[in-house]
């Protein structure tokens, strides 16, 4: 349902996969959740997204981790506890413009810069997760 199949140089599995699979992908997808969050929480580039969320992190990681690992092709940790994610309809309640898309862009991208993603598995998962973000737009 989530699934995201990219296809990266001649490479043709879903993102999970590509990170590791059941080996390797949820430690990589919890690294660049953690990175992600704590690029949010200190990086005066993301502080208009960084007010949108509670002083407390914890359970923005987790969900962010659960989704991903779904959303990148392997278990469906968000849906199996909160059902089908809703995405648009959960981020209805915070202005969420071109900056607010960008800055989480800026942290997604710096993020896997910083744990040193692969160029092109980077670019293509980038390329998919604005698409996302960027339809989490609602100003």
């Amino acid at each position: 349902m989530l699934d995201r199949v990219e296809e990266v140089g001649s490479d043709k599995r879903t993102f999970f996969e590509l990170l590791g699979g059941e080996a390797g992908g949820i430690d990589k997808i919890r690294q660049l959740v953690e990175m992600f969050y704590d690029i949010m929480d200190t990086d005066p580039k993301a502080e208009g997204i960084r007010k949108m969320h509670q002083a407390d992190l914890t359970a923005a990681r987790e969900k962010l981790f659960m989704f991903l690992t779904g959303w990148t092709g392997g278990p469906q940790l968000y849906v199996e506890r909160y059902g089908h994610p809703m995405l648009r309809k959960r981020h209805l309640p915070f202005p969420i413009d071109e900056s607010a898309r960008d800055q989480w862009m800026y942290c997604i991208i710096k993020a896997m810069h910083q744990l040193d993603y692969d160029e092109d598995l980077m670019k293509s998962l980038a390329t998919q997760l604005y698409g996302v973000a960027d339809f989490m737009r609602n100003q």
